[in-house]
């Protein structure tokens, strides 16, 4: 917790305190006293810490409280959108491979991890084609 407690008083002191407790709408002397990890009166609320990272860019105090549970932050790259029809057309061509290597495993009765495999990679295919159908129906 105290990784946590102390990036968000770094994301705080590090971004111009005055400036973004002025974008917060909070006075800057109370913005630094909820930031500072050693002061028992005041804490950070949820709406802070939505406010430091919106106006700030700077991760690190969701990075750490991330690290604190086992995960790593990642930021997600959107992809290029398409054409609706376009995107729509890569979406069938991508399930119906995914459901070839499905039917082909399943042939002999039994799923090597080769076809596991196969049938993973086709899946991943399929995800990445939704992700620009949404991405296209964002920008349409």
């Amino acid at each position: 917790m105290d990784e946590f407690l102390r990036a968000c008083q770094s994301a705080v002191l590090d971004n111009e305190a005055k400036v973004l407790a002025g974008q917060m709408g909070v006075p800057h002397v109370s913005l630094l006293q909820r930031a500072n990890p050693d002061n028992d009166a005041h804490h950070l609320t949820i709406e802070h810490l939505f406010g430091i990272l919106l106006h700030t860019g700077d991760m690190r105090p969701l990075a750490a409280l991330a690290d604190q549970f086992g995960f790593d932050l990642v930021r997600k790259e959107a992809p290029e959108p398409q054409a609706l029809t376009a995107s729509m057309m890569h979406v069938g061509k991508e399930i119906a491979d995914l459901t070839l290597a499905v039917h082909s495993a399943l042939d002999d009765g039994r799923v090597t991890q080769i076809e596991k495999q196969a049938i993973r990679k086709e899946i991943d295919h399929v995800r990445h084609e939704l992700n620009v159908m949404e991405q296209s129906v964002k920008v349409a």
